[in-house]
């Protein structure tokens, strides 16, 4: 018998799987407490439904991050920081305030954890790399001065 599961269930399946599973353990366990309905052609025509969906999201992410890794290619921030007498600054320049300065400059939102960058507690020019999507990235400029 042919299942579409409404949770996931271990060992047999993830939510929204179609699974093949005895005629037993289908009509007289999963379907009565709900964690499958069986599947019928409405059924099958909503998990196509949702499968689409979920493949547009995926699609419109991509294009999304694309675009923002083509913006933010090799632009340079200036962050302004204080520092001691020889350069090295009163703490650093984090994550944090990189992807505050992208999302002012550029009005691009970044996660601050996406941004890979060297430890920054001195005066002078790094490069980060801003990870926006799987496999699409953006290499960025950070120039730390007065």
């Amino acid at each position: 018998m042919k299942v579409v599961l409404t949770q996931d269930i271990k060992d047999l399946g993830k939510k929204g799987e179609l699974v093949n599973v005895a005629d037993g353990y289908g009509k007289n366990y999963l379907i009565p407490r709900k964690l499958a309905v069986l599947a019928d052609n409405a059924a099958m025509s909503e998990l196509k439904n949702r499968e689409s969906a979920k493949q547009h999201h995926i699609a419109m992410e991509k294009k999304k991050a694309t675009e923002d890794a083509a913006v933010l290619e090799g632009k340079t921030i200036k962050i302004a920081a204080n520092a001691g007498q020889n350069g090295k600054l009163f703490g650093s320049v984090t994550s944090k305030e990189i992807a505050e300065r992208i999302a002012k400059d550029f009005s691009i939102e970044v996660d601050k954890k996406k941004i890979v960058c060297d430890d920054i507690r001195s005066y002078g020019q790094y490069t980060c790399v801003v990870k926006l999507y799987q496999g699409i990235s953006a290499t960025l400029y950070i120039v730390v001065g007065e």
